[in-house]
């Protein structure tokens, strides 16, 4: 197998893991919490859903999309009683709990080249405590080779990252009134607001020229908003691609 097929298969399996487990088993509960008219799913994810990280752009990808999938999707239960809440622990829980893998190094993406921070380096050292886990490191930046490893971690050091993510399960779970998104621990706070800050504030460095074309002030709008044809040619069938109906 090359190495390009390979890394698209850790593509696939990425996402397999990450997302359509996940919707295999809420559209498996569905229709059991309809036929009750109650319910309540909590869905596990990380704050890579609202943040993107240097060195896991497939992890990123897949939890993004779980999480479209779970925003839409909570409007489509809310009618029968059931509730939806994404839960995001910090990054550590997802991580250093399942399997690493270490696709092909790039060289472009080397320090030397790149100054992003080395997430790769930084899984290297935590497998590398571990004498059964242990990894060379030129193994793990090889070009040619894709290392695995389950990070063998103090009992001590599991049991701290994974009690908060439990406490906040266990404190929303059957809430009558659960947040849509519970994101855990306080450095998962602070990096999403700080997200959340920097967007604002893009948003007001040009609101100016995402507002500067309003459809609705357009004479296609009007036409659109009074039934009439005008437009119809260039516009009619921009929405053609897009498929309505219920995810689940």
């Amino acid at each position: 197998m090359s190495t390009n097929s390979a890394t698209q298969n850790l593509v696939r399996d990425q996402f397999e893991t990450i997302f359509f487990s996940q919707v295999n088993f809420i559209k498996a509960t569905l229709p059991r919490l309809r036929e009750r008219h109650n319910g309540h799913v909590m869905i596990l994810t990380g704050i890579g859903g609202h943040i993107g990280t240097p060195g896991m752009p497939i992890y990123s990808a897949a939890t993004w999309a779980l999480e479209g999938y779970c925003d839409s999707l909570a409007y489509e239960v809310a009618p029968f009683n059931i509730k939806l809440t994404i839960v995001q622990p910090n990054k550590e829980i997802a991580v250093l709990t399942n399997k690493i893998i270490f696709a092909p190094h790039l060289p472009q993406y080397e320090s030397s080249n790149n100054p992003a921070p080395g997430l790769r380096d930084i899984l290297t050292n935590v497998v590398n405590m571990h004498p059964d886990t242990r990894i060379n490191t030129k193994q793990a930046n090889s070009k040619m080779n894709i290392v695995s490893r389950y990070p063998r971690l103090p009992s001590e050091a599991k049991d701290k990252l994974v009690m908060e993510t439990v406490h906040a399960l266990t404190a929303i779970g059957g809430h009558e009134n659960p947040p849509a998104r519970h994101i855990v621990g306080y450095e998962g706070v602070n990096s999403v607001k700080e997200k959340l800050k920097t967007v604002s504030e893009e948003l007001e460095d040009f609101v100016e020229v995402s507002c500067a074309v309003d459809i609705f002030k357009s004479d296609v709008g009007r036409a659109a908003l009074s039934g009439g044809n005008r437009g119809e040619g260039s516009a009619g069938g921009s929405a053609s691609g897009n498929m309505a109906g219920p995810s689940s």
